[in-house]
């Protein structure tokens, strides 16, 4: 009696993120210009509690030294003025003066508590004058930093031609703003090169694959040719065809590492459902059935690069599948609470260690394949898919399924 073959298992998925981890963004950030006002409100506290206290010892030795009494009660007639000093009534003169030296000490020691009193609530009040002109004098000084970063936000955009042009003096400042706008414009100059290599070997590169495969073609429809001749022309127009695959891949590999300037709304339910119609005839061939919901999730981006994406995953998924019974789960949806949104291709196929997984998104990468070992490809799909989603703002990671197969997730910001 024949028994089931069981299905190897995946091995088991790794605990580690290899991702950092999103930290919140704190409300008071420990910038520059807080600890600037910082330092300079504090060493304006420091010095004045320096000050108030030799004033106030100053202020207690000038009182004690004049708190003896210049003169001798000889006669004791007397009326108060203040309720606190108890002198006595009936006493010998010595008594009655030692009484109002402890009233002249009582004194003293009540003038100096409104004197520290009163310094220390007009110390309160200049401290709060003197962070707050900290906080202006902080601001204005890194006044130069603030446009530096702006510059380098909208550089960040791709917008090479902004440039800083920091006036004033020549200061630290402005060296660093001079030096990177010499940064700029080498960069500027770089991209540009590099656009117009791409755009020269667009040319040059498809020119003569093109006339080959105009020949090759030609030379096949002859009726009169060789079985040979024959084999030979579609041993070469599949080269070429793959030639002009590789080519393509590296030229759209090329464009695609730059962040996209100019976004439309794509849904990528759409765009998925786009690659699957080109896909649908190879997955029958190979008895792979297509399911999944794909719910509306637009973003913004380029829908041509978009759907490169999803057409490169699902091509994967349909090529490098199981023989018999194999299927590839295509679903779209957004995540409110993230504010994202996510394609995920899942498929049936061969166990995929975890640790293989690192390596599929390198160009000319495959899982325990040469480049040369594969007709199924150049090695370059997954290599764009990661482009373009780096390009969009996003990502793509991978993870092995269980029971074999491989669960590709690209999340995009909405």
């Amino acid at each position: 009696m024949a028994t089931t073959p069981i299905p190897p298992t995946a091995p088991p998925k790794p605990s580690w993120d290899p991702r950092p981890a999103a930290t919140p963004r704190p409300w008071l950030r420990p910038t520059i210009r807080i600890r600037l006002t910082l330092l300079y409100g504090g060493m304006f506290l420091i010095a004045g509690v320096v000050l108030l206290t030799i004033i106030y010892l100053l202020a207690a030795d000038v009182l004690q030294g004049s708190s003896k009494l210049p003169f001798q009660i000889v006669k004791m007639d007397y009326s108060l003025t203040d309720p606190t000093c108890e002198l006595p009534s009936q006493s010998s003169t010595t008594l009655f003066n030692e009484a109002v030296a402890r009233c002249m000490n009582h004194q003293r020691a009540l003038a100096l508590d409104a004197l520290l009193r009163r310094s220390l609530l007009a110390l309160l009040g200049l401290a709060v004058v003197a962070f707050a002109f900290g906080y202006a004098m902080a601001g204005r000084v890194l006044s130069p930093l603030g446009r530096i970063t702006r510059t380098a936000r909208q550089v960040a955009g791709s917008d090479l031609a902004r440039r800083i042009k920091l006036d004033g003096p020549d200061d630290e400042l402005k060296e660093l703003a001079d030096t990177f706008d010499e940064m700029l414009e080498r960069l500027d100059r770089a991209f540009t090169a590099q656009q117009r290599f791409v755009a020269n070997a667009s040319h040059e590169l498809r020119t003569p694959l093109a006339i080959n495969r105009t020949l090759l073609e030609v030379q096949l429809s002859d009726p009169q040719a060789s079985p040979d001749l024959t084999q030979l022309g579609k041993t070469l127009l599949a080269t070429n065809e793959r030639s002009e695959q590789l080519v393509e891949g590296l030229l759209l590999l090329a464009r695609s590492d730059n962040e996209i300037v100019d976004r439309k709304p794509v849904d990528l339910a759409e765009v998925a459902s786009q690659a699957l119609e080109q896909v649908r005839t190879e997955a029958q061939d190979k008895g792979v059935a297509v399911r999944g919901v794909r719910r509306s999730a637009v973003v913004q981006g380029n829908g041509v690069l978009l759907e490169r994406i999803a057409l490169n995953l699902i091509q994967n998924a349909v090529r490098y599948n199981i023989p018999q019974g194999g299927w590839v789960e295509v679903t779209t949806e957004v995540q409110e609470g993230a504010g994202q949104a996510v394609l995920v291709v899942a498929n049936t196929g061969p166990v995929v260690p975890a640790y293989e997984l690192d390596n599929i998104f390198e160009p000319f990468r495959r899982l325990r394949t040469e480049r040369t070992g594969s007709d199924k490809g150049v090695g370059l799909g997954l290599s764009i898919a990661r482009s373009v989603a780096r390009a969009h703002g996003g990502r793509i990671t991978a993870e092995p399924r269980d029971g074999g197969g491989l669960v590709m997730r690209v999340v995009l910001p909405v």
